[in-house]
């Protein structure tokens, strides 16, 4: 599968979670549903993937984590905020390039219709 039918399949799934659950939960209530949305598609999933940072020489364990990513190409971030800045974007494209992915999903569970809470990232590497 490509980033693109992958993210394709995950975006239905998230809408799957967002119509089950609707708005206003905690970010890790998502999480957890996707999660196990997306491991019984039969897709690979890991949760909270540790993203170190190296700088130079070293390698600095920060406390980075990937909320989810998805067969080690698509990463997932999630919130459940008001609206999303230009900061959650940031983020998301700062794991990418750490991990040197391709593409990402940045989804904000906390809005009335999911398809408004879904930006998509590329990294160009």
């Amino acid at each position: 599968m490509t980033e693109n039918e992958i993210s394709h399949k995950v975006i239905g799934l998230a809408m799957e979670v967002h119509s089950a659950l609707g708005a206003g939960l905690l970010e890790s209530a998502y999480k957890e549903c996707l999660f196990y949305k997306i491991a019984k598609s039969g897709l690979f999933v890991e949760k909270e993937k540790s993203m170190p940072l190296v700088f130079e020489e070293i390698k600095l364990d920060c406390g980075y984590r990937i909320d989810l990513l998805i067969e080690n190409r698509l990463v997932i971030e999630i919130k459940s905020v008001e609206a999303l800045h230009d900061v959650h974007l940031a983020q998301t494209l700062t794991y990418m390039k750490l991990g040197k992915y391709k593409l990402g999903l940045l989804i904000n569970f906390n809005v009335l219709r999911l398809r408004d809470g879904i930006k998509r990232v590329v990294n160009g590497l």
